[in-house]
């Protein structure tokens, strides 16, 4: 026996490898940080001999950890906010106020709510497009918290030096200067969990130059790229009128276009942009609530995957969301696409979960260590228990996890082969009281800002 062995038998074990493999009944061995074994039946008595810990799955999808492919943590204060308004309208009444006020210690604790959400959720992996920089340590406050969940992270640390709100803007020197201070502290920690990346945030809001220049260095640290892209058709046309160019066409032109480059959003891409992303390589992040909630479109998901081209999901910030539940981007992603083609046949369960965890692995930058339950890549996995009124009888796995289950049928979630939630109870930190010293944070956030409820 093995103390840091865990072994997980009993249940069906999605694999969503190469040949999406469905082992029902399944095992699965994890030793350290990485998975050790997958088979189908029952573990051999060697394999068993060896745990440490026996988790039984009866009645469970057992499945990689999701990936969240693009989110605001520090949102989780402002969900709700300012319901029912266009992405421009919103920024203004929402994200802008509260956002000038924000300190290093409320991000922290808005990170911390969002990742116990995130686990919570099925996504044990979590990109932060996070622009709110004016306090310093606000960048340092979602690396803490990831540190102190147990969460993987990587912080595509945003910004803005032109045309944007002047409370967010940064020059050129400041952008550069202060993501290198946090890839210098940050990059690798917490076991590697912890990784940065240049994060510019809309077109509109980034010169060329810079542009050019932070590219440059992420090519350097060998980090990837992650902006906002074509997320409205106003955005295009601001495009357009400025630089005579679409979204994706002005990358390309800048030579900012590879597999180290993750375009958020991607709504309103025509023909011949969605051509180029495939040619060169770029992942899309597919964030269909909030594309919804905000009226902003529906993106050529299917179109952009009959090319080959990696779709990412994502639940986008809480702000526009107002949830950070993966789950519910499953089926939400599924059902977007089969009405706005008026073809029922064009996503099914096993593109989606591909989308969640092998998509989402190459929008981390981390394809060759998570998004498949295989021997030798990371031990991020989650449990999720079918034997509940919403899904049962379960004839199906994946239709199952797609179209029936929920946030809270995640029992158990395992990030680099440490238990962070059993049972639906979280681990990792005292729940309650963080909830509760959260709620005082908020309030106060707010009453500095002036923000009224």
């Amino acid at each position: 026996m093995t103390q840091d062995c865990i072994l997980i038998e009993n249940g069906t074990v999605v694999t969503v490898d190469d040949r999406q493999q469905v082992l029902d009944p399944g095992y699965l061995l994890i030793e350290a940080d990485r998975i050790a074994g997958v088979g189908a039946g029952q573990a051999p008595a060697t394999v068993r001999d060896r745990a440490g810990t026996i988790l039984d799955a009866s009645h469970m999808a057992v499945m990689p950890g999701m990936v969240n492919g693009h989110t605001h943590l520090f949102q989780t204060f402002i969900r709700g906010l300012a319901d029912d308004k266009p992405l421009l309208d919103w920024l203004a009444a929402a994200i802008w106020p509260v956002a000038q006020a924000l300190t290093g210690e409320e991000a922290y604790l808005a990170a911390m709510v969002g990742l116990v959400e995130n686990l919570r959720g099925g996504a044990t992996a979590v990109i932060d497009h996070q622009y709110v920089h004016t306090d310093l340590a606000n960048d340092d406050g979602v690396c803490r918290a990831a540190v102190d969940t147990g969460a993987r992270l990587l912080l595509a640390r945003g910004w803005a030096d032109m045309d944007y709100h002047p409370a967010f803007m940064e020059t050129p020197e400041q952008i550069v200067a202060e993501t290198t201070r946090l890839f210098e502290t940050w990059q690798g920690q917490a076991g590697g969990r912890i990784r940065v990346e240049f994060g510019p945030l809309i077109p509109w809001g980034c010169s060329d130059e810079t542009m050019r220049r932070t590219y440059a260095l992420a090519r350097e640290w060998g980090v990837g790229t992650h902006i906002h892209i074509a997320e409205t058709r106003a955005e295009v046309d601001i495009n357009l009128e400025k630089r005579g160019s679409r979204h994706v066409e002005w990358l390309a032109g800048l030579g900012i276009l590879g597999p180290d480059v993750q375009l958020v959003h991607s709504v309103w891409l025509d023909e011949g942009e969605i051509e180029t992303v495939a040619r060169n390589g770029a992942v899309i992040v597919h964030c269909p609530v909030s594309n919804m909630y905000l009226a902003s479109g529906a993106a050529p998901v299917p179109q952009m995957r009959a090319l080959g081209i990696p779709v990412a999901l994502a639940t986008d910030g809480p702000g526009s969301n107002n949830s950070q539940d993966m789950l519910e981007v499953l089926k939400t992603t599924a059902l977007l696409h089969k009405v706005s083609s008026l073809d029922a046949m064009v996503l099914l369960p096993e593109d989606v979960l591909w989308m969640a965890c092998r998509g989402g692995a190459a929008a981390f930058g981390q394809a060759g260590l998570i998004g498949s339950l295989q021997a030798g890549k990371k031990a991020d996995v989650v449990l999720v228990d079918l034997d509940t009124p919403r899904a049962m009888p379960v004839h199906r796995i994946p239709s199952a996890l797609v179209y029936n289950a929920s946030a809270g049928e995640v029992d158990t979630v395992i990030v680099d082969g440490r238990i962070l939630m059993r049972d639906r109870q979280i681990l990792c930190v005292d729940e309650k009281a963080l909830l509760a010293e959260a709620r005082a944070a908020c309030a106060r956030l707010f009453e500095r800002a002036g923000v009224r409820v």
